[in-house]
């Protein structure tokens, strides 16, 4: 059983996947950290985002550790936005999105394109989005419990900025497959997003 779970920087996706993963007994994988592995490698070797080639060299991760809290910080999230456009660097982590996708018993995955171009087949499909305002609360007030210094109105922009930057670019942009189930957690509660979740995946299956 493959589920699929996509949608926009902070709409609780990745809280959803995690859930339905231990819900289902299944393996997680949060496809964001494999981009944000890369936008921390680009970083750490001074390597130039806006280089296709040089984000493409950045993608042997095999050296980055996942539990880094750094993979979390708002630099690396925008590289990874940044790179994620580049079709190289999609190509080169495919296959492993798709490797862990295909094993036996299936996964849970969650993403921009998962639905779409990693997991076409997937048994069940989820879209999870949430208002840009309240989306950029979230990601605010995560922040500021990692006691780093942020202004509500720089986090705001740069969840508009990386919805334009997800939705228009050229390789595998962000968007609902047209079989997915659309679940909005601007006004749900945690515990109530993921009986949803978990709801429409059971109706699916």
């Amino acid at each position: 059983m493959i589920i699929a779970v996509d949608g926009p920087a902070a709409s609780g996706k990745g809280t959803i996947a995690r859930a339905l993963a231990r819900h289902f007994g299944l393996p997680h994988l949060d496809t964001g950290l494999l981009y944000r592995a890369v936008g921390l490698n680009l970083l750490q070797t001074g390597g130039d985002p806006e280089s296709e080639f040089s984000a493409l060299r950045a993608c042997d991760i095999s050296q980055i550790d996942f539990d880094d809290p750094e993979l979390k910080s708002e630099i690396v999230g925008g590289l990874a936005s940044r790179i994620s456009g580049y079709p190289a660097v999609r190509n080169a982590l495919l296959e492993r999105q798709r490797g862990f996708a295909g094993q036996p018993g299936g996964a849970v995955l969650d993403g921009r394109d998962i639905g779409t171009v990693i997991a076409p087949d997937a048994d069940a499909k989820l879209f999870v989005t949430a208002s840009a305002e309240v989306r950029a609360r979230r990601r605010f007030e995560e922040l500021k419990r990692m006691n780093l210094n942020v202004h509500f109105e720089d986090v705001l922009a740069d969840i508009h900025a990386r919805d334009d930057r997800d939705m228009h670019r050229a390789a595998a942009p962000l968007q609902q497959a047209e079989d997915a189930v659309l679940i909005d957690t601007s006004n749900l509660g945690v515990e109530a997003a993921i009986q949803a979740a978990i709801e429409a995946v059971e109706a699916r299956l």
